[in-house]
């Protein structure tokens, strides 16, 4: 054979190496999906990767009797399939077989699944506060029945197949680097549920809301859509112009769109101090990324419990109390959500309360109450309810007084009332039975009380179970 026949020959041979009909990628899973996970359990959970277009792929859970279930890669090279999976407590393997490969998923657990979202209170792990409490904790954290998985902190101008990270059973040495409000907060689940907890930490320390929204939602809030178009035309960027992980949509993009076809139990959520900057708008941002989420999950109302922003010596010219004000009223307009609040356990020259196994627990109530039926748990602490003018008096309701209304260190603080001038001045506040009387020997005709409304502020007032009570107002007049 001359020398141009046996450079054709191998031109051709390696053409052929690369076709599809000679040589199939390697069916490959997203990284969600790995050893020691854990899958919701008694649902239909999504199990999908990527093949060769129009490769069968089979995949199979040791706990089905049958050969498993079967697809075709789509033109694209992307797969999925639905399992039935049984009741939590059981170990199991997943076998995921194509053309050329089979990957086997071995301490497969099934159980409860959670997300870990939001910001740098979330994203604290359990080592960086170096506390007594969880140094203990730490030692302790040998509990194979918890999984963990952290997702590597990154953004995209657009939605990605896949996140970086790995599964690990939770020992003293894979918890060190967990959130520590997930951890407690699962911890709490699986003594309680005695079921394997499966822990997914996806957040990014000062992020806002808005970068963990979609695109779709994002839109409909105007003040977005000089950015947004920037981040979809690059041809339209200045040379001054970063992309960053506070900009909408990107950590959404890199960081939840990936996970949203994974079955999930629900979502734990602790953000809202980088969107002080405008609480007005966080009043429907927060709640339209809560319904963004469902709808992108596509599993209906799934519970979503968050923590309202702990206290702290902001800028005078911060109305974080107007934050914690709107995560309240979330809990009116948005369905299966609950508030879990830290108004005793803040700090003020700290934005980052170092306790936060009680910010978990609290968490945990929530989900043990509403999520899980769990009866005689106290999930709340008292929220405001109602007023009503008794001459010179105000008297204050509350929902959820269970036992009664308790004062930290029997002293009413961080009261104040308001007549028709709309000037607010301390106020002396009296509990009697299941409501607050407030009054103020200067203010004759008072017409609003308002409490906790400040930056900084130890809360005072509690339940029976020793729950703190929310800041609140009872007027709705500008913010200043």
């Amino acid at each position: 054979m001359n020398a141009k026949k046996s450079f054709v020959a191998v031109v051709i041979f390696v053409s052929l190496l690369g076709s599809n009909s000679i040589i199939h990628a390697a069916v490959k899973l997203p990284a969600i999906f790995g050893d020691h996970m854990v899958l919701q359990q008694k649902s239909s959970v999504a199990v999908w990767g990527w093949a060769d277009p129009g490769e069968k792929v089979t995949v199979k859970g040791s706990w089905q009797w049958f050969l498993g279930k079967s697809v075709k890669a789509d033109k694209d090279g992307v797969w999925k399939v639905y399992l039935k999976t049984p009741k939590a407590g059981r170990t199991v393997s997943l076998k995921v077989k194509g053309s050329d490969n089979e990957i086997v998923l071995k301490d497969v657990l099934v159980g409860e699944v959670w997300i870990c979202s939001g910001q740098s209170n979330m994203q604290s792990t359990m080592a960086r506060f170096k506390t007594d409490r969880s140094k203990t904790d730490i030692e302790k954290a040998d509990s194979p029945g918890i999984r963990l998985f952290t997702v590597k902190s990154v953004f995209s101008t657009t939605p990605k197949e896949d996140v970086e990270g790995t599964w690990e059973t939770c020992t003293p040495k894979s918890v060190v680097n967990f959130s520590a409000v997930g951890y407690y907060f699962g911890k709490n689940l699986q003594e309680k549920l005695n079921v394997p907890i499966g822990l997914i930490s996806t957040n990014w320390g000062g992020t806002k809301a808005e970068a963990w929204t979609s695109r779709e939602t994002i839109q409909q809030f105007g003040q977005f859509d000089e950015t947004m178009g920037l981040l979809a035309n690059p041809a339209k960027r200045s040379a001054d112009f970063k992309i960053h992980p506070n900009q909408p949509t990107v950590l959404y993009n890199a960081m939840i769109a990936p996970l949203t076809p994974m079955r999930i139990a629900g979502a734990i959520w602790y953000q809202g101090e980088s969107n002080c900057y405008d609480p007005i708008l966080y009043r429907t941002l927060f709640p339209g990324m809560i319904e963004d989420w469902r709808n992108q999950w596509n599993q209906g109302d799934f519970p979503f419990y968050f923590v309202q922003i702990a206290p702290f010596q902001y800028s005078p010219d911060t109305n974080s109390q107007a934050i914690r004000e709107a995560q309240m009223m979330t809990l009116d307009t948005a369905a299966n959500v609950g508030m879990a609040v830290t108004m005793d356990i803040a700090e003020e020259k700290d934005i980052h309360p170092r306790n936060k196994h009680d910010v978990g627990d609290r968490l945990a109530r929530w989900a043990l109450a509403k999520t899980y039926g769990k009866e005689k748990i106290v999930y709340s602490g008292p929220l405001y309810k109602s007023m009503k003018v008794e001459s010179d008096k105000i008297r204050l309701s509350f929902s959820y007084t269970d036992g009664g209304l308790v004062a930290k260190d029997s002293q009413l603080a961080d009261f104040l009332i308001a007549g028709k001038d709309k000037k607010f001045i301390p106020a002396k506040a009296v509990i009697d039975g299941k409501t607050i009387v407030i009054s103020c020997d200067t203010v004759k005709e008072p017409i609003a009380v308002r409490y906790g409304w400040s930056n900084w502020v130890d809360g005072s007032l509690f339940n029976k179970a020793g729950l703190p009570a929310s800041s609140f107002r009872t007027d709705d007049w500008p913010l200043k």
